[in-house]
């Protein structure tokens, strides 16, 4: 007796090709929105790296101010404080928020391959 996935391969070859077309898109899908994931990563360790640039300025012109002029004279002396303090902050949260394990890659391509071959199963067992 022929297996029946046999016969519908050999009866209906379009319908292999259908799924397989489908598993190439879904395949593609799944690889845009991982490229996607690790550009948005990446841009915001990059951003992360420019702010912590920004603060390492900002730090030191800050500590040439407060050497030079006696505290006595700056108006807000927080300001010395704040003016670094917030890139550095940004890039924190940047960093935090690149560090984020991303979504399972390939979930998608993972579950149909499993009911996939789960069919299969229940198939070759009828």
């Amino acid at each position: 007796m022929i297996h029946p996935l046999l016969r519908l391969v050999v009866t209906q070859p379009q319908l292999l090709a259908d799924h397989a077309e489908a598993y190439a898109g879904l395949l593609g899908a799944e690889i845009g929105r991982s490229a996607t994931g690790l550009k948005q990563r990446l841009l915001l360790m990059v951003v992360a790296l420019c702010l912590v640039g920004v603060a390492t300025v900002l730090t030191g012109v800050a500590l040439m101010l407060w050497a030079v002029i006696p505290t006595a004279r700056v108006q807000p002396p927080w300001v010395l404080v704040a003016a670094p303090a917030i890139p550095a902050a940004i890039a924190i949260v940047c960093v935090v928020i690149a560090q984020r394990k991303p979504a399972d890659p390939f979930a998608e391509l993972k579950q149909q391959i499993a009911a996939d071959l789960v069919l299969l199963r229940e198939v070759s067992a009828a």
